[in-house]
């Protein structure tokens, strides 16, 4: 990829761990910090219809939260009614993800921004086109990850698979952190009581935050345009 402005890359641990709530939270931060935010979400599906055109909420919702930066339209420039992997929702509408597009989408923000977020689709291994996954797309980004893991049972097994797969991925990814996410889970998991402090000892990226439910802010500062190259 080109020289671009210092970006971070978020990505989860599975789907609907609440990658979208934690960029959003990110945004805002950086916002109020005084930084111009790109943010972008190179595809999306499960996109509802809007005026007789497919919108991501999950776009709507970054371009909110980084003020309404650009348009709408180059925040996710591929979106898919479907909600299955984009290369599978495309497939459905008689259409093909546009490798080329998934890349050079990033460029419109080079020149509005002091630094980008982009938004996956599900996890590092999820597909993103017939031929690619997310992975891919984070390796030619070259993009520090922001790894979202949902304070649930089993969390730790999925964020240290996730964090184990970015190490190993082509030449490896750069990891600079894991948020543990509690927005949308049960106070009757158990497991809530010991995830933070079991992910704090066996992760090697540290855990940066841990997000109660409905934050609007996170409870400590943590500095994001430092961790962003």
């Amino acid at each position: 990829m080109p020289d671009h402005v210092p970006g971070l890359f978020i990505t989860g641990t599975d789907t609907e761990v609440g990658k979208t709530y934690v960029a959003s939270l990110i945004a805002r931060s950086l916002v109020a910090s005084g930084h111009r935010v790109g943010v972008y979400k190179p595809a999306a599906s499960g996109c509802r219809l809007k005026a007789g055109v497919l919108v991501s909420d999950d776009a709507v919702s970054l371009w909110e939260a980084a003020g309404r930066p650009g348009d709408l339209q180059h925040v996710c420039p591929q979106c898919f009614a479907a909600p299955l992997a984009p290369h599978l929702a495309a497939r459905e509408e008689g259409r093909r993800v546009d490798e080329a597009l998934l890349r050079d989408g990033l460029q419109y923000w080079q020149d509005r921004s002091d630094i980008v977020l982009v938004e996956g689709v599900g996890g590092l291994m999820s597909p993103i086109s017939d031929d690619e996954y997310v992975a891919d797309l984070a390796h030619d980004f070259e993009l520090p990850l922001i790894v979202v893991s949902r304070d649930v049972l089993g969390t730790i097994n999925q964020t240290l698979q996730t964090l184990i797969t970015a190490s190993v991925f082509r030449e490896g990814l750069t990891v600079a952190g894991v948020v543990l996410n509690e927005f949308g889970v049960s106070d009757a998991d158990v497991s809530r009581k010991t995830n933070h402090e079991e992910l704090a000892a066996r992760c090697v990226p540290p855990l940066l935050a841990r997000v109660a439910p409905d934050a609007e802010e996170f409870a400590s500062p943590v500095d994001w345009f430092g961790l962003a190259r």
